[in-house]
């Protein structure tokens, strides 16, 4: 088989690379940019650039270029450190479901600034008591006149502090079952009876928000896709979520430097290194595949269960090498003790191997 690039691709990544570089030069972090690293002059430049929207039709202002193309690009952005958080939410998940989900108005209105770099997002998801169980939420929104005013609150909610529109999943039906009566609204995060309040984590980082909405007024034709038939939208959605290079390659660039640092001669580290590069390269074809729509369906379970585990093993190494300084705080301290995250956010591991075995591999549910 055949594994290399095409040329025109080839030199894409290359350039791709250097302008990565570049941008994650003026960063306080390189590892997590996609998610910490909120810079709205970066966003603005992948809008210029045309890296944003790449793979959407040209009908619908987007560049129509190929999933290779795209995968090229962020995977230097996010291995580099570009701090691409401010348009990475809206890029990666807000704009395919509108092509897939919203009406003509909600493309003409949303996705020109989306491909801009000049609108922000958030996802209102997780709440305080659901996590990964989305169909446990309890935001409602309920219908008055031509619109829905929602009342709740998300957590964990990525963005928010700096996010122009928030993409929340609320409650429309309260007798249907779980998994019935939610709905999907564009929500201007302007509007009056909206708090966010700032979640520090141990790292000192403050990209996790928790997001309260009061009698919070949404027009009627912010509803996203069909009423009450959110779940399988949302299911889609995290296709999107789970299954991208952002979850293989977080912390790339601080792995590379320490194995620039490691002993070689060391025969449990080169056991470990060839461990690593061995996953890392499994996890890339898998999101390759995800890229071209070659997995089946529900398979992101998996392919974000490989790599987030993947990137916890990157933080462990890294501490391995840095010995003793990885108890003072740095780059390698710091990503020890986020490295947590990365199999909790998006949906647990856990829980992502249930999906996998009841859904994909269609193994019988435990008698309880």
């Amino acid at each position: 088989m055949d594994f290399d690039l095409p040329a025109s691709v080839a030199k894409l990544a290359e350039h791709a690379r250097d302008v990565a570089i570049r941008m994650a030069a003026k960063a306080d972090l390189t590892e997590d940019s996609w998610l910490i690293g909120n810079d709205a002059d970066v966003a603005r430049e992948l809008g210029e650039r045309g890296w944003l929207g790449m793979t959407w039709p040209v009908a619908e202002g987007g560049h129509g270029r190929s999933a290779l193309e795209r995968f090229v690009v962020f995977e230097q952005l996010i291995s580099q450190g570009a701090p691409i958080a401010a348009s990475w939410f809206a890029d990666r998940q807000i704009g395919p479901t509108l092509l897939q989900f919203g009406t003509d108005e909600q493309r003409r209105r949303f996705l020109p600034d989306i491909i801009a770099g000049t609108s922000a997002w958030c996802i209102g998801m997780s709440e305080p008591d659901a996590g990964s169980d989305v169909a446990s939420l309890r935001t409602r929104a309920i219908r008055d006149g031509a619109n829905w005013i929602i009342t709740g609150r998300k957590i964990w909610t990525s963005g928010a502090a700096h996010a122009d529109w928030c993409y929340l999943v609320a409650r429309t039906d309260p007798d249907a079952p779980q998994h019935a009566g939610l709905s999907e609204f564009l929500v201007d995060m302007r509007s009056p009876g909206i708090e966010v309040s700032p979640v520090i984590d141990m790292t000192g980082n403050q990209h996790f928000c928790e997001v309260t909405f009061e009698d919070v007024v949404v027009p009627g034709e912010n509803l996203v896709g069909s009423l009450n038939g959110s779940f399988k939208q949302i299911m889609r959605q995290m296709e999107h979520e789970r299954g991208g290079i952002d979850r293989l390659v977080s912390n790339r660039a601080l792995y590379l430097e320490a194995r620039a640092h490691a002993e070689v001669d060391n025969l449990v580290l080169r056991q470990e290194i060839a461990a690593i590069e061995t996953t890392y390269r499994i996890g890339r074809l898998l999101v390759l595949r995800e890229m071209l729509g070659q997995a089946p369906t529900g398979f992101s379970a998996a392919t974000k269960t490989i790599c987030t585990e993947h990137e916890q093993r990157v933080a462990q190494f890294c501490g391995r090498v840095a010995g003793p300084q990885a108890m003072l705080w740095n780059r390698v301290s710091r990503n020890i003790c986020y490295a947590p995250a990365y199999t909790i956010m998006g949906g647990t591991t856990q829980i992502l191997r249930n999906i996998l075995g009841e859904r994909v591999l269609g193994l019988p549910r435990e008698p309880r």
